[in-house]
């Protein structure tokens, strides 16, 4: 089994972290190849920037020269999941919509919560085209932009858990990390 996980933006690092925390969650025997577009923003972190790495994503699947069975997108309420399960014969995987489904399963009403609030809507969005947005209690940010996120963990973590309990107070009870860039970021939660 290859899996392509296809960061949204095109910072090297992130796209490092992404497939590492891909393949520590893979079965055994999984290759994992994490890449990013060869083109469009460093970060994305609203409407503007996700419409360009929509079109920057959908390039590099179509562009990508090796075969894989299945595509995990690792954008975060990023556009591009519909085009990309149009253009390709594969399984598509959109993180979006993967934690949604898994928190459902795990509580009745969920809360998600990301970097800056420009990304609220696009995550709201993103959940009502994949009919999940119904269950969704809150959609909190931290006010933390997408390349900070690493920079300071323990700043990452205490954002996360004052935003987290905002979204337990709206009645969620599962928190999504609403960005692949906190990837690594539950360990310290």
């Amino acid at each position: 089994m290859r899996i392509l996980v296809v960061n949204c933006n095109t910072s090297e690092e992130m796209t490092a972290a992404i497939g590492a925390g891909a393949a520590a969650a893979a079965r055994p025997g999984t290759e994992v190849v994490a890449v990013q577009p060869n083109w469009g923003p460093r970060s994305a972190e609203g409407f503007y920037e996700s419409y360009i790495t929509a079109a920057a994503v959908l390039d590099r699947l179509a562009t990508y020269p090796e075969p894989f069975d299945a595509v995990v997108m690792a954008g975060f309420g990023e556009h591009g999941r519909e085009g990309a399960r149009q253009l390709l014969d594969v399984p598509v995987v959109d993180i979006t919509e993967a934690a949604a489904h898994l928190a459902c399963l795990l509580g009745h009403r969920y809360g998600v919560v990301t970097t800056v609030p420009v990304a609220i809507g696009q995550i709201r969005d993103s959940l009502q085209t994949a009919g999940l947005l119904e269950r969704c209690a809150s959609i909190r940010a931290t006010d933390l932009a997408v390349l900070d996120l690493a920079s300071d963990w323990d700043r990452t973590a205490a954002a996360f858990v004052a935003t987290g309990r905002e979204a337990l107070t709206d009645g969620a009870e599962v928190l999504i990390l609403g960005c692949s860039g906190m990837t690594g970021l539950q360990e310290r939660v």
